[in-house]
């Protein structure tokens, strides 16, 4: 069998069935996702390359038009949703910049681990490892129902309802990021309707009016970026993230139900790989 991060301790089993082997798990590591920063900066940068390359003396900032955008944005949205909803959805949104992410393969393997021990020593013998498991309190939780003695079923159940939560959650985010994305373009075009309004009213004047349109047409090249470059892509990256947040949750719930049930690890090994992404299933029993 493949040891993974289970090495032999020297615990006392409460089953007298001989010492408890030592566990280790990696908890979630803090990443930074340079993806979507670089994706965004190198997007801005190669607009603004763009813009200083034209060689055209017009200016690309107007402070009026980025208001009109950016709050004009903000305002439109928060009719569609309660407070509370934005607030959640920024705290959502920021994680999806910094935010705590497993090493599929190596959350198997402890789950895995942990399955052996539960089948050699008893569901009990995990109350041996509350250091390790605070590491991953949502795992420590799930497990603590299996010591508990909580049937199958139950967990089951419960484990099934707080992932639907968690979807309907991150649904609820990435729903706010891209309805933010549909009205920004929308913002552009009014505060460019404002300008041309501006405009159209001081026509006695033809030398303003080259200057005055380039500005009213601002709002609609801000809104374009704010919307396509910005908020419609982060709403994909909250949706990517919220898949990956429920493979890793529902890995975990596998885990705690193949051992309520006292199921051979090997069938569990066979389930974990089902959920895993080709590249990260792993042979725990059958190392190549």
């Amino acid at each position: 069998m493949n040891d993974g991060t289970m090495m032999q301790g020297t615990s006392d089993n409460p089953a007298g069935t001989g010492p408890l082997p030592t566990l280790t798990l990696r908890p979630p590591e803090s990443r930074t996702d340079f993806a979507t920063i670089l994706g965004i900066v190198c997007a801005l940068g190669f607009i603004a390359a763009a813009i200083m390359a034209s060689q055209s003396d017009a200016s690309f900032f107007d402070l009026p038009s980025v208001l009109i955008v950016i709050f004009g944005t903000i305002a439109a949205t928060s009719i569609s949703y309660t407070g509370s909803e934005l607030a959640k959805a920024g705290q959502i949104i920021g994680k999806a910049l910094i935010r705590p992410v497993y090493v599929p393969a190596d959350l198997a393997r402890n789950l895995l681990d942990i399955a052996v021990i539960a089948r050699k020593y008893g569901p009990l013998s995990l109350t041996n490892y509350d250091a390790q498991l605070r590491k991953n309190p949502h795992l420590q939780r799930v497990l603590q129902m299996v010591i508990d003695g909580y049937r199958p079923e139950d967990i089951e159940r419960l484990m099934n309802m707080e992932i639907d939560a968690l979807i309907e959650r991150h649904k609820r985010s990435a729903g706010i990021a891209r309805r933010a994305a549909e009205i920004a373009p929308a913002m552009g075009l009014i505060g460019t309707l404002v300008g041309l309004v501006q405009m159209l009213a001081n026509l006695e004047s033809p030398e303003t009016i080259g200057p005055a349109m380039a500005v009213a047409l601002l709002t609609t090249f801000y809104g374009a970026i704010l919307g396509n470059i910005i908020l419609a892509p982060l709403a994909v990256k909250l949706e990517k993230n919220s898949t990956d947040e429920c493979m890793f949750r529902t890995l975990i719930a596998a885990a705690a139900l193949s051992i309520a049930r006292q199921e051979n690890p090997r069938r569990l090994e066979m389930l974990l790989n089902s959920e895993l992404p080709p590249s990260e299933r792993i042979n725990y029993f059958e190392p190549a």
